[in-house]
């Protein structure tokens, strides 16, 4: 089982050459990522060669600690997860790159619609009459099957949108 190191001792260890591996989404990494963080998104095929050391990160550490067997497993190298990722950088006063012109990561968008459509289906449902609850039930039952599955039909269109396709300038 890899060991949880602190953010400074992952410091310590990358200056020392061991390679820091960020498990998020590209969206994600793109609009904040520690800058010498290689991206390689959890479930994307392949090993990870050449590497004394390596360090794994999320946003948090639930990722990385709910995946943690796995990842080790993707290379032959001694393995380390960052106690509570990227968060924990930032908190610690580490640099990390931010892109603030990148999109939202596709997930946040995902809330943010999903929560504005469940809120406009219950005014609705009041202001209109109870049929009009049912747009609240359709979104429900989109994120239940989204959590059951792992497929995300509001994701899949979100993340074909025009703002999600462009390159953000940094």
């Amino acid at each position: 089982m890899p060991k949880l190191i602190s953010p400074q001792e992952a410091q310590r260890r990358i200056a020392a050459g061991a390679v820091l591996i960020d498990i998020r989404r590209p969206d994600e990494h793109a609009r904040a990522h520690i800058p010498c963080a290689r991206n390689v998104p959890l479930g994307q095929p392949g090993r990870i060669e050449h590497a004394g050391e390596v360090i794994f990160h999320c946003k948090s550490g639930m990722r990385t600690a709910a995946h943690a067997e796995a990842l080790a497993q993707s290379t032959d190298a001694e393995v380390y997860l960052l106690e509570g990722g990227l968060d924990a950088w930032r908190a610690a006063g580490l640099d990390c790159r931010e892109n603030r012109k990148a999109p939202l990561e596709v997930m946040r968008q995902v809330q943010i619609v999903a929560g504005a459509l469940i809120l406009l289906g219950v005014i609705a449902g009041f202001v209109l009459g109870p049929a009009g609850f049912a747009l609240s039930a359709f979104v429900g039952a989109g994120l239940l099957v989204a959590g059951l599955t792992g497929w995300c039909g509001m994701a899949r269109l979100l993340a074909i949108m025009p703002w999600n396709r462009r390159p953000a300038r940094g």
